[in-house]
């Protein structure tokens, strides 16, 4: 895997990578929460090298859009950050969130660590044997091979252009979820 934590300058920092449909819904909400240093939109699950928004919308890459979260542990754990990420998405559809179809589209934990896995497969469990979904969650829970960085435009794409019609009618409403169910998680 190349994505080391000393990447990012501090080694007390830690990273998991998300899929659950377009990345910029989770990066709106992700930068939201205390604890959170830093969420990047991209790439990961493919086969093809350094894949391009174009390519990954075919749905031939095997890429999936997803975001990679720095958090910082001491502030907010991998288990908080999957708590918030079953919230936001619907983890039951496959290769599926709302209009968006496609296996660029699918419910995906991409772990940087054993303990990542474990924590993911717990939480799954418990979502599963508790109903919460009314249905089966299907996502994957898979190593990080390679994270490839979305194009520069992707980046922050929801605080550019919060206006447009897309925002308005998918982000908007996951991030009022979002303050709902985790208000106490909010950055000030």
């Amino acid at each position: 895997m190349d994505n080391d934590n000393s990447m990012n300058g501090d080694s007390a920092h830690e990273s998991i990578t998300l899929g659950g449909g377009c990345f910029w819904c989770l990066e709106a909400a992700f930068e939201q929460l205390r604890g959170v240093v830093s969420v990047e939109s991209g790439y990961a699950g493919g086969e093809r090298p350094n894949p391009t928004y174009e390519a990954v919308c075919t749905g031939t890459t095997g890429h999936a859009e997803v975001v990679r979260v720095e958090f910082d542990p001491a502030v907010i754990g991998a288990r908080d950050l999957l708590d918030v990420f079953f919230t936001i998405h619907d983890p039951t559809t496959l290769n599926r969130q709302g209009a968006d179809i496609g296996t660029q589209y699918r419910s995906a934990i991409f772990f940087e660590s054993p303990e990542q896995e474990r924590v993911a497969r717990e939480v799954i469990a418990d979502l599963d044997g508790r109903g919460i979904w009314g249905g089966n969650i299907v996502t994957q829970v898979v190593p990080l091979d390679h994270f490839y960085p979305a194009e520069e435009y992707h980046r922050e794409y929801y605080r550019r252009n919060s206006g447009q019609g897309y925002c308005q009618a998918v982000i908007a409403p996951k991030l009022s979820k979002l303050r709902k169910a985790h208000f106490d998680r909010l950055k000030k």
